[in-house]
C-alpha cells in the first residue's frame, strides 16, 4: 500500500512544493503536489533535514545554500550546510548500530532490501517528477535513471550468494583452509548532481547487505530526491543508524574523509575533485573507489548504418543535457562517412525540441546551473577561437515560457583540431565535436590521445573493425554501435585513467568485495602433530 507521502498523483507540469513542518521531527518532510493545472512555482521552500539514527532533524549550521529548479530559477528548496560535530553525531550513529547490524545474517539484511524495491518501483512516478524539478531531466530520463538504481537493489539482494566465501580442505594433513567475507563498519558515499536517485543506489545497496551503516552526503544541487530516497528506506524497515543521511559542501565531506571510523569512501564527480577525494581518503587509511570525469569519443566507419548510429549517437550526446559520465562528446568519422554523418547529425540536433523535462513531448531539459551554462559557452567559443565551426546551436538558447532557465541547445562544433582544448577537455553539456580521421588506425590513435577513458565506441559492420577497436581503445567501458556503454548492475562501471581512482568499482560482484573484508581462517582438529624436519 502506497503511504501518505506518496498518495497524491500529480498530472505532467506539476512542480512540488515543501509543506512547512515542524522544524525537529521524527519523520519525513511531506510534499505538497499541486493540480491546478500547468508548471507552478514553488509557494514556499522548506529547510532540508538530515537522517541521524532513524529521526530526521535539522542541521544546526545555521547556514544554508538554496536549490533551484534549474528550467525556471527558481528556489525550490534550501539545503543546511551541516558542520563537523553532525557529521561526527551520524557516523556514531552508525558506529552504534554496526555492533547489531554485522551479527544479523545475511538473509535477513536483504529483507529491507527487497521491501526497498518494492516501494521505489510503487513510486517511481513522484521520484522522476523530483529529479526532474531539481537537476532538469525529461521526466523519461528521470524514470529511467530510477530504474537503473531499481536494477542495483535488485542485484544486492543475491548478497548471500556474492558473499560466499571460498575453502580448501587439507591443505596439508588434517588442516583445512578458508577465505570468508566480513563487513568493514560505517562506510560513506559522496555524490553527484546529475545522477541523483541512481547513483546512491549504486552503493547503498551493496554496502548495508554486506553488514555496513552506510552515510549519503547527496550533492548540495540536488538534495531533495534523497530525502524522499530515504523515506522509502525508513519505511523499508533499516534498523535506527543502519542508513544516515548528511547534507552539506567541502566542510561537511572534509569531515567524513578525516573521520576515524569511516571505513571506506565511494565518490561521483569531476576529475579533480575525485583525486582529491581519493588522495585524502587514502592518506586517511580508507580505501576508497572515486569516479572522475570523461571525454567520450565515438568513431563511425563508412560501412556504418548511418541512419542507426545518428539517432543513437544523438541521444548519447544529448540525452541528460550532455550531463553524463558517459555521454558521447566526440565523434570521429573515417574516410567517406564524414559527409553523411554530418549531414544527418546536424538535422537530428536541429530538430531536438528543448524544454521543461515535465511538458509533453520535449526530448532534452537545461543544464544543472548559470555557472554551468556560462562555462560550457566559453568552451564553445573557445572553440570556435581555435578554429572549429559551430553547425548549429549554442548557449544562447531561450525556451518560451522559461526566460530565466538555463537552456543551452544540442551543439555540433565541425572540424575540431584533435590537439585543441575543446578535444580534451570535459564540456559536460550538450555540445558534440567533430573530427575527421583518415583510417581507423588514425582514428584510434586520436581516442587514446586523451587523459580520461571512462568509455569509447564504435559505429560499423566489420566484426574485425569492432574487435581491433575494444582491444587497442583506451577506455573501461567500451560501445560496438552503442552510444552509452553503460554496465548492468551486475556488472562493474568500469572507468580507466583519469576517469577511476581506485581499484574495484561501482556495482556487482566489483561492490561486494569493496564493501568487504576478507578474512582466512587456517585450522587443524587432529590431536597429533605430524609435521617433522
Amino acid at each position: 500500500m502506497r503511504n501518505a507521502f506518496f498518495a497524491s498523483r500529480p498530472t505532467l507540469g506539476v512542480e512540488c512544493a515543501y509543506r512547512k513542518s515542524v522544524a525537529a521531527s521524527s519523520r519525513a518532510p511531506s510534499y505538497l503536489l499541486r493540480r491546478d493545472g500547468g508548471p507552478k512555482m514553488i509557494e514556499t521552500a522548506q529547510d532540508l533535514l538530515n537522517y541521524v539514527g532513524g529521526k530526521w532533524q535539522p542541521s544546526r549550521s545555521g547556514v544554508h545554500n538554496e536549490v533551484h529548479n534549474p528550467a525556471t530559477a527558481a528556489t525550490i528548496a534550501r539545503v543546511p550546510m551541516s558542520v563537523k560535530d553532525e557529521v561526527d553525531e551520524a557516523v556514531k550513529a552508525g558506529v552504534a548500530a554496526f555492533k547489531e547490524w554485522r551479527e544479523t545474517p545475511v538473509v535477513d539484511r536483504i529483507k529491507p532490501l527487497f521491501k526497498l524495491r518494492e516501494l521505489l518501483t510503487a513510486n517511481l512516478d513522484e521520484l522522476a517528477r523530483t529529479i526532474t524539478n531539481e537537476a532538469g531531466k525529461t521526466y523519461g530520463e528521470a524514470a529511467a535513471e530510477m530504474a537503473r538504481g531499481i536494477e542495483n537493489v535488485e542485484v544486492a539482494c543475491g548478497a548471500p550468494f556474492m558473499m560466499q566465501g571460498t575453502n580448501n580442505e587439507d591443505i596439508a594433513h588434517g588442516i583445512d583452509e578458508h577465505m570468508i567475507r566480513q563487513p568493514l563498519g560505517v562506510v560513506a558515499a559522496i555524490t553527484p548532481f546529475n545522477f541523483p536517485g541512481m547513483i546512491p543506489l549504486w552503493y547503498l545497496p551493496y554496502a548495508v547487505a554486506t553488514g555496513n551503516c552506510f552515510l549519503l552526503k547527496p550533492s548540495e544541487k540536488v538534495p531533495m530526491t534523497t530525502q524522499l530516497l530515504y523515506r522509502l528506506l525508513e519505511e523499508a524497515g533499516f534498523p535506527s543508524g543502519v542508513v544516515g543521511l548528511i547534507n552539506g559542501g567541502k566542510e561537511t565531506v572534509d569531515a567524513i574523509l578525516d573521520h576515524p571510523d569511516v571505513k571506506a569512501i565511494s565518490f561521483v564527480g569531476s576529475t579533480p575533485v575525485a583525486r582529491y577525494i581519493y588522495s585524502r581518503a587514502a592518506q586517511n587509511g580508507k580505501r576508497a573507489q572515486c569516479q572522475g570525469g570523461a571525454k567520450n569519443p565515438a568513431v563511425i566507419l563508412p560501412d556504418a548504418d548511418m541512419e542507426m548510429a545518428t539517432r543513437i549517437l544523438t541521444d548519447s550526446a544529448f540525452g541528460c543535457a550532455g550531463q553524463r559520465c558517459l555521454a558521447t562528446s566526440v565523434a570521429i568519422t573515417v574516410g567517406g562517412a564524414r559527409g553523411e554523418f554530418t549531414e544527418r547529425m546536424v538535422a537530428a540536433a536541429s530538430k531536438r525540441k528543448v524544454g521543461y523535462g515535465l511538458d509533453k513531448g520535449v526530448e532534452m531539459g537545461p543544464v544543472i546551473s548559470g555557472e554551468s551554462k556560462d562555462r560550457i559557452r566559453g568552451l564553445i567559443e573557445k572553440g570556435v577561437s581555435q578554429g572549429a565551426r559551430v553547425l548549429t546551436g549554442g548557449a544562447d538558447a531561450e525556451v518560451d515560457g522559461f526566460r530565466n532557465g538555463y537552456f543551452v541547445h544540442p551543439t555540433l562544433l565541425d572540424d575540431v583540431a584533435p590537439n585543441s582544448e575543446l578535444a580534451k577537455t570535459e564540456v559536460f553539456g550538450p555540445v558534440l565535436s567533430l573530427m575527421h580521421a583518415s583510417s581507423l588506425e588514425e582514428a584510434i590513435e586520436w581516442v587514446n590521445d586523451r587523459a580520461f577513458g571512462n568509455q569509447a565506441s564504435i559505429f560499423t559492420n566489420s566484426g574485425s573493425a569492432a574487435r581491433q577497436f575494444r582491444h587497442q581503445a583506451i577506455a573501461g567501458n567500451i560501445g560496438v554501435n552503442l552510444g552509452v556503454a553503460a554496465p548492468m548492475a551486475f556488472f562493474p562501471f568500469s572507468g580507466w585513467s583519469d576517469s577511476f581512482f581506485g581499484d574495484l568499482h561501482a556495482q556487482g560482484a566489483h561492490g561486494i568485495e569493496f564493501f568487504t573484508q576478507t578474512k582466512i581462517v587456517i585450522e587443524r582438529w587432529p590431536q597429533n602433530w605430524s609435521r617433522t624436519f
